[in-house]
């Protein structure tokens, strides 16, 4: 184990092999950070941490360290939708968007489903106009642009990962049926009552608290455009928005590292959370958690059924392919999480989140170092190993 990793928990000597893997995560990245949590059947077994938090003061991660989760937001957004579920205020996934949102019904949009959607097959995944930083920061204005634009397919006959629109989409759904914005719901009906430091649209009071994003490659990965691929532009659009947004999710200016992107509710990338709080959050959808238990067993599978898979509509190079339920991702080669019956959201830059019915599990491994998946994936298995 590197000698800056600090270990705060580790409740049995067999998940030792867990922060190990962990650790050395940390050993073959330079100027980086990271944290761990696992829980088990509603227990917090592991909470480690190491590295630099800040590369520019040296500042260590912190026990209260949060960090950009990116897309683990759209876990988090799901997590949202399943509540809705649980209270009845929405009948079923199978609902229309459009009898939620009629505006969204243009173009021959009105019959995609929610549960559809959430799995990337509403055929919205890029803009055709271009975004701006300030559109995409007001919420409305987003969800009114992505309402208004002609799918690239059939909405539901394919599907392709809509890498920020499918946050404007659900954040849209939540704000019709439930009257508040996407944040404020995450805050009142998942967050607060875990006691969860997880936040969409982070006060102003915690900023010093967020780890800085250091690059090392690009955050996401697409072929080269040129006659040998067509559809590059748009799997880069769909990061971008045109404009919105710098394809490395950094830039020459803050990015994601910057206040503004920070305070938003930007429903596809923009939660900042704890490791410890994300992973508590996804534990109490499988297992009851501080007293709190988020779905039941038949939301779970509800939301898990899968949707998504294979050959998406661009072509985004040969597999391994993800696959999604109803705004989570579930396991294939591309992340295997923890056994088949996972559910969760990885998010970019090395992000990993989920949840395990069978194992009783909630898993998170945050990092501001962003590189591929591999390093949370290594703890993953390390954790499958331990747990037999």
């Amino acid at each position: 184990m590197t000698r800056d990793v600090s270990v705060d928990l580790i409740a049995e000597d067999r998940f030792a092999p867990v922060v190990d893997a962990f650790a050395k995560t940390l050993a073959e990245t330079e100027r980086s950070g990271a944290a761990l949590s696992v829980w088990l059947d509603g227990q917090q077994v592991i909470e480690a941490r190491g590295g630099t938090a800040d590369e520019r003061t040296g500042a260590p991660w912190q026990p209260d360290t949060l960090t950009v989760v990116f897309s683990c937001t759209k876990g988090l957004a799901a997590i949202a939708i399943g509540r809705l579920l649980e209270s009845g205020a929405l009948p079923s996934l199978d609902v229309p968007v459009a009898d939620i949102w009629p505006e969204f019904a243009a173009h021959g949009k009105g019959r995609v489903s929610v549960g559809d959607a959430l799995a990337h097959r509403a055929g919205v995944p890029a803009p055709r106009v271009d975004v701006t930083l300030e559109q995409l920061l007001d919420g409305a204005e987003f969800a009114r642009i992505i309402a208004a634009e002609k799918p690239f397919w059939t909405p539901g006959a394919a599907h392709q990962y809509h890498a920020v629109t499918v946050g404007a989409i659900t954040a849209e759904i939540i704000a019709r049926i439930s009257g508040r914005s996407l944040g404020e719901f995450l805050a009142a009906e998942v967050a607060e009552p875990l006691g969860a430091d997880t936040w969409l649209g982070l006060p102003g009071d915690l900023e010093p608290r967020v780890a800085r994003l250091v690059q090392g490659q690009p955050a996401v990965a697409w072929p080269p455009p040129g006659d040998e691929n067509p559809d590059a532009e748009w799997l880069e659009r769909a990061v971008t928005l045109g404009g919105a947004l710098e394809a490395d999710l950094l830039g020459p200016a803050d990015g994601f590292n910057g206040r503004d992107l920070h305070a938003a509710e930007i429903g596809g990338a923009g939660a900042i959370s704890s490791a410890t709080g994300l992973a508590r959050i996804w534990s109490a959808t499988v297992a009851e958690t501080r007293g709190v238990r988020l779905w039941t067993t038949e939301t779970a599978e509800a939301m898990a059924r899968p949707r998504s898979a294979g050959l998406p509509f661009f072509n985004s190079g040969p597999a391994p392919y993800q696959a999604w339920g109803a705004g989570v991702m579930i396991p294939t080669d591309w992340d295997p999480y923890l056994t088949p019956a996972s559910f969760g959201h990885d998010g970019a830059g090395g992000q990993v989140a989920f949840a395990d019915p069978d194992a009783r599990v909630g898993f998170a491994y945050v990092t501001n170092r962003m590189l591929d998946m591999d390093r949370g994936i290594s703890v993953t298995t390390a954790l499958r190993d331990a747990l037999g």
